[in-house]
């Protein structure tokens, strides 16, 4: 059974940093692209970035470029989100998920004075 496990979360001020964390089991990691999601109060869940199974491609939504970095541990079956220069509007659940659709239960990200 796949299950993702998102950590890392909590408040955080303007221009602050927060790295999240998924913890991943019961699928081959390494051989499995993941992606980074988030999801605004009122608003569609949307793409924030995603990384190639071995970790050698990555991309990133237009909005978080140059802030957010996605990177994997395959050795951990875990995947990282280093979100920097955060900004009120990076406020929202952030999941991972894999190709065929496992969700993680998400981690609250809020970015507040």
């Amino acid at each position: 059974q796949v299950q993702l496990v998102e950590s890392g979360g909590g408040l955080v001020q303007p221009g602050g940093s927060l790295r999240l964390s998924c913890a991943a089991s019961g699928l081959t990691f390494g051989t499995t692209p993941m992606s980074w999601y988030r999801q605004a109060p009122g608003k569609e869940r949307e793409l924030v970035a995603a990384i190639s199974a071995t970790g050698l491609i990555t991309s990133s939504a237009d909005s978080v470029k140059g802030r957010f970095t996605v990177s994997r541990d395959n050795a951990k079956s875990t995947l990282y989100l280093q979100m920097n220069n955060l900004k009120p509007e990076d406020t929202a659940v952030y999941y991972c998920k894999t190709p065929s659709s496992y969700w993680g239960q998400g981690t609250q990200v809020t970015v507040s004075s």
